[in-house]
């Protein structure tokens, strides 16, 4: 075939496809912001592993003891702000209001509770995080500060008393924000 030819069969390929342009049409926003702190990349993701929970335990104990972890901030300025407050987000279980609802839903008997630490200085109990809810502040340090937490199961009360806590795998999954107030 003559090369002319192709040329010109492309060059009415081009011209017979419309391109239509709208000036503006992408709205782009958003508000930058100066925070204390910076969440440590070791905290991004956190883990617990209850290893497994027999379930027998909870004919005795409505939970189990609490697992420690920790959110870590780094490159702390607390002239910008000495104070902050962590938020989980996710699903609420109804029959344990406050506490989270397994990935499986309610139909094993299970949520999973946060809590603060008890405080052995002033003697202060745990006191539950309720999920969807802003913490207590936590008061920050200069360079580096460390939330610590603990998570525990807990067993919902219809679930002990008709003896329905199901067995099997299970998890639970939450997102955390941290706000400085």
């Amino acid at each position: 075939m003559n090369p002319r030819i192709i040329f010109a069969v492309l060059l009415g390929h081009l011209t017979l496809t419309p391109i239509y342009a709208v000036e503006n049409n992408i709205h782009i926003s958003g508000k930058l912001v100066t925070e204390p702190c910076t969440l440590s990349p070791e905290s991004a993701d956190i883990p617990l592993d209850f290893g497994n929970v027999v379930g027998k335990y909870f004919q005795t104990a409505a939970r189990t003891p609490g697992m420690v972890f920790s959110i870590k901030l780094v490159d702390c300025d607390i002239s910008m702000g000495n104070s902050a407050t962590v938020t989980f987000l996710g699903a609420e279980s109804g029959p344990l209001p406050g506490l989270l609802v397994t990935n499986n839903g309610e139909e094993n008997g299970l949520a999973f509770g946060i809590e603060t630490l008890p405080d052995s200085d002033t003697e202060a109990p745990s006191q539950l995080i309720p999920i969807n809810k802003p913490s207590p502040l936590f008061l920050l340090s200069n360079s580096e500060s460390e939330i610590k937490l603990q998570g525990y199961i807990e067993a919902e009360p219809n679930a002990i008393e008709t003896n329905t806590i199901k067995s099997g795998p299970f998890s639970v999954t939450a997102t955390f924000k941290v706000d400085y107030p």
